[in-house]
């Protein structure tokens, strides 16, 4: 396990309900493009890798896929249960996950890929579980971010608060660009076949206590960010979030955030 690895697992320990209040909505936007590149219908013998809180599982479940989901935090495994009941969820973390060679048709990680610290050894094993034949899709969040998802960022750093010391980053040499050619080809390597890459944008609609909520309590790295100095550094970036926010305010009174993925998909 990697530092990076053990940061993680320090962020997420715990905030599976902060994740499903906020930020899980944002991340079910890429859902149905997701299934639709791991060509998963009636019958599709499917794992959801890192559900979370099981917005993957249940859609695919919804299109007829015999499904099986897996994550790294308890209270995520917890929480996909709660959402499709009877699906099996288990406790795994990348990059050996339980489950035999060739037992799936299709595996998808929604984000996954952003949260291990070796994404090329995490691939080889979504490849190992997935039949000859098989598809594999995943997604991650495109570097640099879009205005959307850089604004809370903005505001802690504004404020004056810096990423703390333990909140480690991914070693150089496991690291990818986190672009389509990037994770493109991150799959080749990780020996995939007819890879396709390509970014999806969309704006996404939060009321902006809504939108706060999430990093306030701690949620992801930039919610480590946000709450590095207590209580009165989140105060502060607050207050810088709240001037900033009118950039991006609709007529409606919601915030309209930009957001920038990449979705990429290949053939064992």
């Amino acid at each position: 396990m990697t530092a990076f690895d053990v940061s993680e697992r320090r962020i997420w320990g715990g905030r599976a309900e902060s994740y499903a209040r906020t930020f899980a909505r944002l991340c079910a936007h890429t859902v149905p493009a997701l299934l639709d590149a791991a060509s998963t219908g009636a019958g599709t013998r499917l794992l959801d890798v890192g559900c979370g809180s099981g917005s993957v599982t249940v859609a695919a479940v919804g299109r007829g896929a015999v499904v099986r989901a897996v994550d790294a935090e308890a209270g995520m495994v917890a929480a996909t249960r709660r959402a499709a009941p009877g699906v099996e969820v288990r406790t795994g973390t990348l990059p050996q996950l339980p489950y035999p060679d060739g037992e799936f048709d299709a595996v998808v990680a929604n984000f996954v890929l952003n949260h291990v610290g070796r994404p090329l050894e995490a691939l080889v094993e979504l490849r190992r579980i997935t039949r000859p034949g098989g598809r594999i899709a995943v997604t991650i969040w495109q570097a640099p971010y879009a205005p959307g998802q850089a604004l809370i960022g903005r505001a802690a750093e504004a404020a004056g608060l810096t990423r703390p010391d333990w909140l480690a980053t991914v070693d150089e040499e496991h690291n990818f660009p986190r672009t389509p050619d990037g994770l493109g080809a991150l799959l080749t390597s990780a020996g995939l076949g007819d890879v396709r890459s390509a970014p999806l944008s969309w704006d996404h609609r939060a009321d902006a206590d809504d939108w706060w909520a999430g990093p306030a309590s701690g949620v992801a790295a930039t919610g480590q960010l946000v709450n590095s100095r207590g209580p009165e550094g989140v105060a502060a970036a607050k207050r810088e979030y709240d001037v900033m926010c009118e950039e991006f305010m609709g007529e409606d009174g919601l915030l309209v955030l930009p957001h920038v993925a990449v979705l990429a998909h290949g053939k064992v």
